[in-house]
């Protein structure tokens, strides 16, 4: 049987001379790395959503974008995206500025060949890029850019042992994305451990995490190893964390901090090696606002936050997953079925509040009910009920962008309409006209 290929480390460069940009590619290339070059910065972030770089490597002085200006666009978009910075010798005090802003380090030109493969090793190996095959995604049906970015950013945290939070509504994958991250790790030989926080009471769940000694509950006759235990070297996840009652919440926070194990009943503290993620479908900062949820224990599991997208943000995920299912289903019953035409194009613009999962169920219903290899479009409008929602035109997507974008400026602002239109780039006439045709009001804003 052939061994999956392993992934190339992607290197973007970005330089303006055309001929060091090539003995950059040749270098990089002779060492096996997959590299894009381009010649600025703009080129660079259009190139940086479509190739997906684990790092980029860039001249400092370029015209329209410069070096600087990319470093903050990157950080913006990519956090942990590494960014090694080229420099003449005149412009060294700007590279360690650049350095202390987040660059990983700089390289003067001409560009040392060792130098310049050393320095990419240690970037790469700080990003915590992983050369594993594509299984650990294999469960992700997705041509959204979207769902693409958190891929990526799974896969730069995935090489690490940073703790991850992740949230999202109920159905978008979360603890799909925790499995993939696990499988994507130096861990994924080691056990891949889930719980849901809210489907127990709070002694089982105790219980279930800790693990008791002996006769520390009537009738135990043995010990009782927790989860904790159970994941040892591997990822334990804290599905729908939010809900964690706050005794625990202080028993979680103490084993982060101290890295041990009190099983209940014991006095003996027990050393764990786990990755712990977390997933929630719950505002976190609002259970901390309302006293619900432990800030330190906040800010101990949100070391990378991922948020999934719901499935009205990926709609063009919807064909292909619907593909996916029925060829699922197929497989598994021997019946093929399709939708016509007019069915997916109710499919992809409907509303979906159950996510991916609602999806799933409505395609299997659809195919279990439908008397005909073609499933037809009132079947799909039985199934959703009330649900099916209209996709905006771009006219109606623009004014909603446009009045959601003026009514943000008018706020930051308190209503101070020359301070918006500066902001917005406008002039103070035509900004006017902008609020005027979404009948957005100045005092309205005003004190907020």
């Amino acid at each position: 049987m052939n061994q999956p290929m392993k992934r190339k480390a992607r290197i973007l460069v970005v330089d303006d001379d055309p001929g060091l940009l090539r003995l950059l590619t040749i270098r990089l290339r002779a060492e096996n790395y997959e590299v894009e070059a381009v010649e600025n910065g703009v080129q660079a972030l259009a190139a940086a959503t479509r190739f997906r770089p684990d790092l980029v490597i860039s001249d400092l002085r370029m015209d329209q974008l410069d070096g600087m200006g990319l470093l903050k666009e990157l950080q913006s978009r990519w956090p942990g995206l590494k960014l090694i910075m080229l420099t003449a010798h005149g412009t060294i005090p700007d590279a360690v500025q650049a350095t202390q802003m987040g660059a990983f380090g700089f390289l003067t030109k001409p560009v040392e060949k060792q130098e310049l493969l050393d320095q990419v090793q240690k970037a790469l190996k700080i990003s915590g890029f992983v050369d594993t095959d594509q299984d650990w995604r294999a469960d992700f049906i997705t041509r959204s850019p979207l769902m693409e970015e958190k891929l990526a950013q799974a896969h730069m945290v995935a090489g690490t042992d940073a703790r991850v939070l992740i949230t999202g509504e109920s159905g978008t994958g979360k603890e799909l994305l925790a499995r993939a991250i696990h499988k994507a790790s130096p861990r994924r030989n080691r056990p891949f451990v889930a719980i849901n926080c809210s489907a127990m009471a709070e002694n089982m769940l105790e219980s279930e995490l800790f693990g008791h000694a002996r006769g520390a509950f009537s009738g135990a006759t043995g010990d009782h190893r927790g989860l904790f235990q159970n994941a040892e070297g591997g990822t334990l996840l804290l599905d729908e964390i939010g809900d964690m009652p706050m005794r625990l919440q202080v028993k979680v926070l103490r084993m982060l901090q101290e890295n041990l194990i009190r099983p209940i009943g014991s006095t003996e503290a027990i050393p764990t090696n786990v990755r712990v993620i977390s997933a929630t479908h719950s505002d976190l900062q609002q259970l901390m606002a309302g006293g619900q949820f432990r800030e330190d224990l906040y800010y101990r599991l949100n070391v990378v936050h991922i948020d999934m997208p719901p499935l009205n943000r990926r709609r063009e995920d919807i064909p292909v997953l619907v593909a996916h299912f029925l060829a699922l289903i197929s497989r598994d019953s021997g019946t093929r079925k399709i939708y016509a035409p007019e069915a997916v194009e109710l499919l992809a613009t409907s509303d979906w509040p159950g996510n991916v999962r609602q999806l799933q169920n409505v395609v299997r219903q659809n195919v279990a009910m439908s008397q005909t290899p073609i499933i037809p479009v009132e079947l799909v409008q039985q199934s959703l009920g009330g649900a099916h929602g209209k996709l905006p035109s771009f006219d109606e997507a623009r004014d909603e962008f446009t009045r959601s974008y003026l009514s943000q400026i008018l706020q930051i602002t308190g209503g101070n309409v020359s301070q918006a239109a500066r902001l917005a780039k406008r002039n103070r006439t035509d900004f006017y006209k902008l609020l005027g045709r979404h009948q957005l009001v100045p005092d309205d804003f005003k004190g907020r």
